[in-house]
């Protein structure tokens, strides 16, 4: 099927992300200090809790763009979700172990497993296409449990696509220039490159270096979220989300 990238509803779609992004993140300053005076929550968990939930609600918009607006197929086909997934132990494990421990394992078999998800699992027809990570910001100590996570799903779901969605970087190299083309930096492709069975996809929303000293929900550190960054990721979306079609 040959698609016609950006449609009127897919950018009509993609500017009502970016109000979103402008309302959320313009009472964010004043919702915190006012939770964080009454007791109810600390300032700082207040603000890491609406952004990692801002960059969920962005990611869901942009799967529902694409698929829906873009793609235009049915939403009904669709489904995201963060349900845990359930990886067996591997059974060459057991023969690495003493006798009496790989027996005990060997007739509990079934219960050997890890559960594990990532922020947004993408189902078609339930059929499990790709999964998302979405982060406020990404440094590369926490890409690393990242590709972990891919990793572990992709012994179970070998064609899984792999994203990660991020507002801001901290990864170095160019991943917070926004460019048509992205090279990345010298420590993320040194670290992924141990991770044969993952192909990550990283995308950034918000143009520049994350600075800890200058956070984006204080009104003079605001940084705008990039249609052009939002559009490149409805595209990537769009090639696999296609394959469903």
């Amino acid at each position: 099927m040959k698609v016609t990238y950006m449609k009127n509803k897919t950018q009509q779609s993609i500017q009502e992300i970016i109000n979103t992004y402008n309302t959320v993140i313009g009472v964010m300053e004043e919702t915190a200090h006012e939770q964080d005076a009454s007791g109810e929550r600390a300032y700082g968990g207040v603000v890491r809790a609406t952004k990692g939930k801002l960059q969920e609600f962005i990611t869901q918009r942009l799967i529902e763009t694409a698929w829906i607006d873009e793609l235009q197929q049915n939403k009904d086909r669709l489904e995201i979700n963060s349900k845990k997934i359930a990886i067996p132990i591997k059974k060459d494990y057991l023969n690495t172990l003493p006798e009496n421990i790989k027996e005990h394992i060997s007739k509990n078999i079934d219960d050997y497993v890890y559960k594990l998800s990532v922020d947004k699992h993408i189902f078609i027809d339930d059929n499990f296409i790709a999964g998302i990570e979405c982060k406020a910001y990404t440094e590369n100590a926490m890409l690393k449990r990242i590709l972990v996570d891919f990793m572990l799903l992709k012994t179970k779901y070998p064609k899984l696509d792999c994203f990660l969605f991020q507002l801001e970087s901290m990864l170095g190299g160019d991943y917070s220039l926004i460019n048509a083309t992205t090279f990345g930096s010298t420590a993320t492709h040194s670290i992924m490159s141990y991770f044969d069975n993952v192909d990550l996809h990283i995308f950034t929303f918000i143009k520049g270096e994350r600075n800890v000293e200058r956070p984006i929900n204080k009104p003079e550190y605001f940084k705008p979220l990039e249609a052009s960054a939002l559009e490149k990721a409805v595209f990537a979306l769009v090639n696999v989300l296609e394959k469903a079609v």
